[in-house]
């Protein structure tokens, strides 16, 4: 399964747009484990802990939507976008989302969707 966080694939067509997909965990730390962090918190540092927790809901959400943009026969998932937020205390939610695809891989050296044109001026 492809994935991008662009709206189009580099190297592919794009043949048929399918629909939104989504993915979403929502994970909370051992309480042993969040006192450790709370105490880690106070002295400064990363808090490994939560660092891991985060990888973890954030492969299985992404897991999830690829399943579904599977069972809807996606060939990729284009403008992949993740979203975390605190829906209780100590309770993250990671949210993933995207629009799946079936696509086309590009001849060589034929490549149909161009990245749009740079603009200077919007940097001003």
């Amino acid at each position: 399964m492809q994935l991008s966080n662009l709206e189009h694939l580099p190297n592919y067509t794009i043949t048929e747009r399918l629909d939104v997909v989504y993915g979403s965990t929502v994970r909370t730390k051992h309480v042993g484990k969040d006192f450790l962090a709370g105490l880690k918190n106070i002295v400064g540092g990363e808090l490994v802990a939560y660092t891991e927790l985060l990888e973890e809901a954030r492969q299985e959400a992404l897991e999830r939507m690829i399943d579904k943009a599977r069972a809807m026969g996606a060939d990729a998932v284009v403008g992949v976008r993740f979203s975390t937020s605190n829906v209780a205390v100590g309770a993250s939610e990671i949210f993933v989302y995207g629009t799946a695809v079936k696509a086309v891989r590009n001849a060589p050296f034929e490549n149909t969707q161009q990245p749009p044109a740079f603009n200077p001026t919007s940097f001003e």
